[in-house]
């Protein structure tokens, strides 16, 4: 049996909603809420973080997929769609590579199929380092409230306490471990241009994790692209209703889609 936690809602075709590095299952809670009148949501917490156990510092993100993929076969979860935000969407990408068209469409919020350049790299490097020196609870107080934009950390400083509060969740294993699999991630590009099923990107243009650029570059690959203007990291919490809207309609469309 898989040690996965798991929270479900709602009835009809499976939608499966990957959380983010520093993130829980729950922060879907109200999307799924939203959703479940039309859709059968799961939003499981990944192994490291919320109620997901994990013993170890290294993990592939092939390894998550085979785990994730292990969870949906235990719970009968058949022919989904993928939804993830930033590592959410790699895990995503590397379910589409395992899974192929087991899976019925693929979500990226705020997300890439590149791999990480070598200045990202260095970056997820000094994560490690400092993860290791100072800790959960301090990595994740200054991390967190930078993944929305300035402008808008004011409007939404009742939210941001909460992805404080549910990213003190994460553990030292988990944390390290995923910088570790998004460091050395590859590029998934030819996985999404071989995947004939519906494909949904949704970015942001002060996006300062996914910068803008990166996601125009990919464009092309998607069904459905969506930017959302001055939007920093956080989409799904800075613009919720509009991007519950987008979700909708994806997965309305893409249901009607038979591979």
């Amino acid at each position: 049996m898989s040690q996965i936690h798991f929270s479900e809602t709602g009835k009809g075709q499976p939608v499966v909603f990957i959380h983010g590095f520093c993130e829980i299952g729950d922060m879907w809670e109200g999307i799924a809420t939203a959703l479940s009148d039309e859709f059968h949501v799961y939003y499981p917490d990944l192994p490291g973080f919320g109620r997901s156990p994990l013993e170890q510092d290294h993990m592939t993100l092939e390894e998550v997929a085979v785990m994730l993929e292990e969870w949906m076969d235990e719970n009968k979860i058949k022919k989904p769609f993928i939804i993830g935000h930033s590592l959410g969407g790699y895990v995503a990408l590397a379910l589409l590579e395992l899974m192929g068209n087991q899976i019925k469409g693929i979500g990226l919020i705020h997300s890439t199929a590149l791999a990480d350049d070598e200045e990202k790299k260095q970056a997820r490097n000094k994560t490690i380092a400092f993860l290791k020196k100072q800790g959960v609870e301090k990595f994740v107080t200054a991390f967190v409230p930078q993944l929305f934009t300035q402008k808008t950390s004011n409007l939404f400083e009742k939210e941001i306490i909460l992805a404080v509060d549910q990213a003190k969740k994460s553990t030292l294993h988990g944390l390290i471990a995923f910088t570790h699999a998004m460091r050395d991630r590859k590029s998934r590009i030819a996985i999404l241009e071989d995947f004939k099923g519906p494909k949904l990107m949704i970015a942001g243009t002060e996006d300062g994790a996914v910068k803008i650029e990166a996601s125009r570059i990919q464009q092309h690959l998607f069904t459905q692209y969506h930017e959302l203007n001055g939007v920093g990291h956080m989409g799904q919490v800075e613009r919720k209703d509009e991007v519950i809207e987008i979700l909708r309609g994806f997965l309305k469309g893409g249901s009607q889609i038979r591979l």
